[in-house]
C-alpha cells in the first residue's frame, strides 16, 4: 500500500451541531478503526495527522486523544488556511462538481458528497499531500506569510 494512502472516513454532523472537542475525538477514534480495518496486518501507528488550529483541534481533550492513539501531529502554522488540504485541494473540485446542482434534501447532499469522495483516485489524494509539501515550502520561503501572495511576488535569491 502506498504510504500516502489512507482509508476515507466520512462523517456528517447533525443539522445545527458544531464541531467540538468531544465529537472530533470520537471521529479520530473512528479514523483509527478505519485504518485498522483497511490495513489488516499493519499497525495504525506511524500516522501523521494534519489539521488546522481550530479550537476543537487544539483542545486538551483532543491533544490527549491524539497522544493515546499514538499519532504524530504535524504542526499547522497559525492563521494559515492556505495550508489546509481540505481548503486548497478538496473543496474546489467538490464545489466545481456540484456547481449548478439543486439538492432536494440534506440526505441527497450527504450522498453526493460521500460518493464523490469515495470515487476520487488514490492519486488524487496523494497529489493533495504532494501539494501540501509544496505549499509548506512556499510558506517557509515567505517566512510564514500567506502562501497565495506568492502568485503576485517575485523572489530573487543571491
Amino acid at each position: 500500500m502506498n504510504s500516502l494512502t489512507c482509508p476515507i472516513t466520512i462523517s456528517f454532523l447533525e443539522k445545527g451541531s458544531t464541531v467540538n472537542s468531544a465529537n472530533y475525538c470520537e471521529l479520530l477514534r473512528q479514523v483509527k478503526k478505519d485504518i485498522k480495518n483497511k490495513r489488516r496486518g499493519h499497525q495504525s501507528k506511524g500516522v501523521i495527522l494534519h489539521h488546522d488550529n481550530a479550537r476543537p483541534h487544539t483542545a486538551a481533550q483532543t491533544v490527549q486523544t491524539i497522544n493515546e492513539l499514538g499519532w504524530e501531529l504535524l504542526p499547522h502554522p497559525p492563521y494559515s488556511p492556505d495550508l489546509a488540504p481540505s481548503d486548497f485541494h478538496l473543496f474546489g473540485p467538490l464545489k466545481a462538481f456540484t456547481r449548478g446542482t439543486k439538492f432536494e434534501s440534506d440526505d441527497e447532499v450527504k450522498s453526493v458528497v460521500s460518493d464523490w469522495l469515495r470515487h476520487q483516485s488514490k492519486d488524487f489524494y496523494a497529489e493533495g499531500i504532494r501539494k501540501l509539501v509544496h505549499r509548506w515550502e512556499k510558506c517557509v520561503t515567505v517566512l510564514g506569510d500567506y502562501v497565495e501572495k506568492l502568485k503576485k511576488v517575485s523572489f530573487y535569491l543571491y
